[in-house]
């Protein structure tokens, strides 16, 4: 191709003291100004339309073609392209190939549309980038977080004004705290529970300072473990690796028809361990408000009252069910959570704030002393700095979000998304119980179902036929199932997430199921339906003719 002779050479970007100081405060250039106002205003005026515009559900293109695009390993010396070139990159080049979560027919996973006022929020927060852990990086936000905590908090235990009014900015007491993610809000509870049953006695300064070898020693024990149903989050075995007792000793308790903790096989889960002499110690007893797989809530009554009798650490894992709470309706599906010793509940879940937002809170205000840090430049005995009693040191503040959230939203229209969510949910399980070549798998208690494609002519020989045949027809409906997930998921028009289960109906063996949670308020049922209608079509044309022989 013949080079244009008049076309302006490129201009080179250099690093210098001058540019970097201007790049540091301000927009490079007019057009860097004006093409950050141009996307801006979409986002934050406009988010939804902004995302349905720009962002993929996704594009088809494989993670392989997608790694190919990014091999660079190179960083280099001077700048490589100008604000302007690098947000029109973002949003012509990485955007398709994001994920637009924000779609009512993404629902697959616990990811959704967001408020579009929490960009406003978290763009707030990112300006002022204060910093949490230290008051002298926050001063006034660390107050405001403190009494964030104590509105969640007296949703879930609902103390007394004078309870409140004591802790509220207390220095000496905490009612909880913020941390990134449900998974270390979990990892904090655990390891509140972990010092609390292995704390300081008779010379032994505690397992925190010396350890688990020594604290087995002095309590004259050979193991700690956790008792959780086996819907337990994965979180759950990451804390017993990191708090030394061994992810093998977070021992997972069966469960009953409903995807609920088996009561029974917890009862002799806990004799068989008390009769081993003393030897095994029970660190906590986890019950869950809704479950990642199948949205069920265990029955937290029962729980606590066989924490109670047998002197055990009761956690709550509602990291998924917590806001249910702020709805009048359905807030007795979590009846027995103000019992527990600690409650988790994640904000960037049905509290629709942006990741991450995770949250940890405790019945007892002292009992994070167990866990207390300080350090002479920061962190000081006496003082409001909340990376004291944090797993996390530095981290944002998005207590700020929530604290806004809670007064744009009210708890009424927290209340209206949770039942929104529920009630679509249970339309869609009454839909899917009207198609032939559908099986509802677990009725949904919150707002996550779990069904699968189940052609009518398999069911008929599946019941009538021997377990070798039983088994042969499962296989191939698994393969339906993993399919048309996979394929409709590439198609990108919708998206259902899949898991595997086991249910009373074929004991023992592993079903593939299609999973759905219904979090966006712009979700109905007939956009479910078309889901649906989606799923049929495509296994109808992915598998034209089953095997007879099966």
């Amino acid at each position: 191709m013949k080079k244009d002779s008049n076309a302006l050479p490129k201009k080179v970007l250099v690093a210098d003291w001058q540019t970097l100081t201007r790049t540091f405060i301000r927009p490079e250039n007019d057009a860097a100004r004006a093409t950050l106002i141009k996307y801006m205003e979409q986002i934050l005026f406009g988010l939804h339309d902004f995302l349905k515009k720009h962002v993929g559900f996704t594009e088809e293109i494989s993670l392989k073609d997608l790694a190919d695009k990014f091999t660079d390993t190179l960083i280099s010396e001077n700048p490589e392209k100008k604000l302007a070139d690098v947000i029109t990159d973002l949003i012509e080049v990485i955007a398709p190939h994001a994920v637009n979560v924000a779609s009512p027919y993404f629902v697959g996973h616990m990811t959704s549309a967001i408020p579009f006022f929490m960009v406003h929020l978290k763009t707030i927060v990112a300006a002022l980038n204060q910093n949490v852990v230290k008051i002298e990086t926050s001063k006034v936000v660390s107050v405001i977080e403190k009494q964030v905590l104590a509105k969640i908090h007296r949703l879930i235990y609902q103390k007394s004004d004078a309870f409140y009014q004591e802790h509220i900015q207390s220095t000496q007491t905490t009612l909880g705290c913020f941390i990134e993610n449900g998974t270390l809000a979990n990892l904090t509870a655990l390891w509140v529970a972990r010092n609390s049953l292995l704390a300081p006695k008779n010379g032994f300064e505690g397992v925190e300072k010396e350890g688990l070898q020594a604290a087995y020693r002095a309590y004259g024990i050979k193991r700690c473990v956790v008792l959780v149903s086996k819907r337990g989050h994965y979180s759950l075995n990451k804390a017993g690796g990191i708090l030394g007792i061994g992810n093998q000793n977070i021992i997972a308790i069966d469960v009953d028809k409903d995807n609920k903790i088996d009561l029974d096989c917890l009862q002799k889960t806990i004799s068989k361990i008390n009769d081993q002499g003393g030897k095994t110690a029970i660190l906590a007893i986890v019950g869950i408000a809704g479950t990642t797989e199948t949205g069920s809530v265990d029955p937290l009554f029962k729980l606590a009252e066989i924490c109670t009798a047998n002197n055990i650490y009761f956690h709550v894992d509602a990291a998924w069910g917590g806001p249910t709470l702020m709805s009048e309706k359905y807030s007795r599906l979590l009846a027995g959570i103000e019992l527990a010793d600690s409650v988790t509940i994640d904000g960037h879940k049905q509290l629709y704030m942006p990741m991450t937002c995770g949250m940890v809170y405790f019945k007892n205000p002292t009992i994070m002393d167990a866990v207390t840090y300080h350090a002479p430049y920061i962190s000081r005995p006496g003082s409001v700095d909340l990376g004291i009693k944090s797993l996390s040191g530095s981290r944002e503040a998005n207590s700020l979000i929530l604290d806004s959230a809670l007064k744009i939203m009210g708890s009424r229209g927290y209340a209206l998304l949770i039942e929104h969510g529920i009630e679509t949910a249970r339309e869609f399980a009454a839909e899917i119980e009207k198609r032939a070549n559908f099986q509802l798998v677990t009725r949904p208690q919150l707002n996550i179902l779990t069904y699968r494609l189940y052609p009518s002519d398999l069911k008929e020989k599946f019941l009538k036929g021997d377990i070798e045949r039983q088994i042969t027809i499962n296989e191939k409906v698994n393969t339906v199932n993993h399919e048309v997930q996979r394929l409709q998921r590439e198609a990108g028009q919708s998206f259902v997430s899949r898991t595997t289960l086991q249910t009373e109906d074929f004991p023992g063996h592993d079903i593939v199921v299609l999973r759905c949670v219904i979090m966006n308020p712009m979700t109905n049922i007939e956009i479910l339906r078309d889901i649906l209608d989606e799923q049929e079509e495509i296994y109808q044309q992915a598998f034209p003719r089953l095997d007879p022989s099966t």
